[in-house]
């Protein structure tokens, strides 16, 4: 089904079977498949790709060379319609490509709204991501990949599977991450990037409090720097907030503490193949 107002170039391959909302553009050489739906004043500029079971809600603008739902790139694919759900407001530059879930997990690559993936990056199957992401040029995500709302990952970074990116986290250019980064964190380091202090811009970007965000900056010096058990900087902010924690010092914590629940310094392989189970990777969904 095509609404009469989408405007579709003669030079592209649109199958009848595919579903359009109104003020749909599809600019030309670009191609769509049966299985694909797309929402309300989304835009394909030119050459690009839908394919398998595809689904973008409304206002993305897709550039020049983006493959949005080609088969995921796993030895264990039998070929069966897993999907690909994309959000609303996201800007997917120059060569982007999202592969579509493998039969694992819930076998679904799910994209959230308002986020910015920059030429060449890579999101493989089952990843998750949330609201306000930005992937910079180059950033390869590998299977089963999580990043919560408001991270940005910086160009040529490549995040290993099963690994979970934290809110509002930073990862500097040219990173191999092998293990999650805590929400709040700066992470630096070309192999095997260390925390070097807490993302203040991005928190006061995001509204944060300078309360809060003093209380995070406490939280990463003693547990990061002064080596303090997970218990002792618990009873730390206990005495010293009388019991009052801040959100964002509570979400740091339980971060923290399903990392070290994990394997390998990542909570998600206690999890593997298992559907999301957390608050915040239902929020990233």
């Amino acid at each position: 089904m095509i609404d009469m107002e989408s405007k579709i170039s003669p030079l592209s391959q649109v199958d009848p079977a595919a579903t359009l909302g109104k003020g749909v553009v599809v600019g030309p050489f670009c191609v769509v498949g049966p299985r694909v739906t797309i929402g309300d004043f989304t835009e394909l500029t030119s050459h690009v790709v839908l394919m398998g079971n595809t689904t973008l809600g409304c206002h993305n603008k897709l550039y020049p060379g983006c493959v949005i739902g080609g088969e995921p790139q796993d030895v264990s694919y039998q070929e069966s319609q897993t999907k690909v759900i994309i959000g609303d407001n996201n800007l997917f530059r120059e060569g982007v490509t999202v592969n579509r879930g493998a039969e694992k997990e819930d076998h679904i690559t799910r994209i959230g709204d308002r986020n910015m993936f920059m030429a060449n990056s890579h999101i493989a199957h089952n990843c998750c991501i949330g609201n306000d992401v930005i992937l910079v040029n180059g950033v390869l995500l590998g299977g089963h990949v999580h990043v919560h709302d408001r991270a940005i990952i910086s160009g040529n970074t490549v995040v290993h599977h099963f690994s979970t990116i934290g809110r509002l986290s930073f990862v500097s250019g040219g990173c191999r991450v092998p293990h999650d980064i805590p929400p709040f964190m700066l992470a630096a380091g070309s192999d095997n990037p260390t925390l070097k202090t807490i993302n203040i811009v991005g928190m006061r970007r995001a509204g944060i409090s300078e309360e809060s965000i003093d209380v995070v900056r406490t939280a990463f010096r003693l547990y990061y720097r002064k080596r303090k058990s997970l218990d002792e900087v618990r009873a730390h902010f206990d005495a010293e907030l009388n019991g009052t924690i801040p959100f964002e010092l509570a979400q740091l914590l339980q971060f923290i503490e399903a990392q070290r629940a994990g394997k390998l310094g990542r909570a998600r392989e206690a999890v593997r193949n298992q559907p999301p189970q957390t608050s915040e990777d239902s929020q990233a969904a």
